[in-house]
């Protein structure tokens, strides 16, 4: 296999066959409380992106110089370095958006994913493959998150990205815009997911 069919399997298979919140069902606390919006959903999804972009490449790069009794702890360093970096950025040219993720950006460190795709995938494959895999599961995870959150902001709140788009008699299902519709969309989706995977 050529280099390049490697790299655009690696990055493709997050796009959906290992797409995170709904294959390996990971990094799911983000996912609810940050998509009651689509700039929360797509804001947190591209910093996530960010992330995982950075600390795969890294951990590629120094896998064989971490020791495997601390590579853990080196695995966070590496993430906290990279999320330290996202959140500056957006309290720099984004404060809105950082205000409104609060404390959801440093939580980057112990999601999931970053730590899932160091440990099953960084720390064993070159740094390119590891880039396109980061780079692959972050899209992917941006895309769940943005439509997500345009389902319960366009239902639940009859707006896209503010904007009101439903007309002035719809009545808003305010419990999208809840927890237990934040849970209740995610399910509609899992169940769709698997469906199609089915399917294919």
């Amino acid at each position: 296999m050529s280099a390049g069919a490697v790299v655009w399997k690696e990055f493709s298979k997050g796009l959906w066959t290992e797409i995170p919140p709904f294959r390996f069902v990971l990094g799911l606390c983000p996912a609810l409380a940050c998509s009651n919006s689509v700039s929360n959903g797509f804001g947190m999804g591209l910093a996530l992106t960010f992330v995982l972009i950075g600390s795969n490449v890294f951990i590629s790069a120094l896998r064989k110089l971490i020791p495997a009794e601390v590579r853990i702890a080196g695995y966070i360093i590496i993430v906290a370095t990279f999320v330290v970096c996202v959140e500056l950025i957006l309290k720099a040219y984004v404060p809105a958006l950082d205000e409104s993720l609060g404390i959801y950006i440093p939580l980057i460190v112990v999601n999931c994913i970053p730590l899932g795709r160091a440990e099953a995938f960084a720390k064993k494959n070159g740094a390119l493959a590891s880039a396109a895999d980061g780079l692959g599961m972050g899209l992917g995870y941006t895309i769940s998150l943005t439509v997500l959150a345009a389902f319960r902001e366009v239902f639940g709140a009859g707006t896209f990205l503010g904007k009101q788009v439903m007309p002035a008699s719809f009545e808003p299902f305010a419990f999208l815009q809840q927890a237990p519709g934040a849970f209740f969309c995610l399910g509609l989706m899992l169940g769709v997911m698997n469906l199609l995977g089915k399917k294919k």
